[in-house]
C-alpha cells in the first residue's frame, strides 16, 4: 500500500480560517496605530530638514530659512542667489521675498504625502511648548524659522510648528533661540 504524503482538504481549510481569524484581529489595530506612525514621520522628517537648514546655513555661510506655506506644507530656501558660486558675495546678502530667480528653493514638503489627515496644527494641545516665550499655541508660524551662518536661529526666542493628524495626536517641531532643534510629544505635557 502506498502511502500519499500532503496536506488534506480539511487541514488547509483549518489553516485558512486561522489565517483569516488572525487577520481580523490585526485590522482594526493596525488603522489605529496607522495615522500616529505616519505623523511621527512627517515630524522626524520636519525635524530633519530643520537639521539641514542649520547645518546648510553654517556651509554656506549663509542664512536658511524653514518657511511654512500652508496648514499642509512647507519649504527649505537658502538666501543664495542660484546663480552665485561665492557665498560671500555682497551683492548675496539679503532675502528676496522668497523668489526662485534670487534665493534657491531647497526643497518642498507637502504633509499629504504622509497621509491626508495630517496637518500643522495644535490638535489635543493646550498649551504651548515653551510658555515663557509663547502666549498661545499659533499653528503654523507666522514667520519663517532663519538659521543663520553661525547655526543659530534669528529668532530671539524658541519657535515651534505644531503638528497633528486625524486622532489629534500633537507633536512638536521646532529650535531654541541657539539653534538646537527638539521634537516634543504632548501626553497632557509636552515630553
Amino acid at each position: 500500500m502506498k502511502r500519499e504524503n500532503g496536506f488534506t482538504m480539511i487541514e488547509l481549510m483549518i489553516t485558512i480560517v486561522i489565517i483569516s481569524i488572525l487577520v481580523g484581529l490585526a485590522i482594526p489595530g493596525f488603522s489605529r496605530w496607522l495615522p500616529n506612525y505616519r505623523l511621527r514621520g512627517a515630524a522626524r522628517d520636519l525635524y530633519s530638514n530643520l537639521q539641514l537648514a542649520k547645518a546648510g546655513a553654517i556651509k554656506d555661510r549663509a542664512q536658511w530659512a524653514v518657511r511654512f506655506t500652508s496648514a499642509t506644507s512647507y519649504e527649505v530656501w537658502s538666501w543664495r542667489d542660484p546663480g552665485s558660486t561665492n557665498p560671500a558675495d555682497a551683492t548675496n546678502n539679503q532675502w528676496d521675498s522668497f523668489s526662485a530667480g534670487d534665493d534657491t528653493l531647497i526643497k518642498t514638503v507637502n504633509l499629504s504625502d504622509y497621509g491626508n489627515e495630517i496637518t500643522l496644527g495644535a490638535g489635543s494641545a493646550t498649551a504651548p511648548v515653551d510658555p515663557l516665550s509663547e502666549a498661545a499655541i499659533v499653528p503654523v508660524p507666522a514667520s519663517p524659522i532663519y538659521f543663520t551662518s553661525r547655526g543659530f536661529t534669528t529668532n530671539n526666542a524658541p519657535i515651534f510648528a505644531y503638528m497633528t493628524n486625524s486622532k489629534n495626536t500633537s507633536l512638536a517641531v521646532g529650535t531654541l533661540a541657539s539653534g538646537v532643534v527638539i521634537l516634543r510629544r504632548w501626553n497632557g505635557a509636552w515630553e
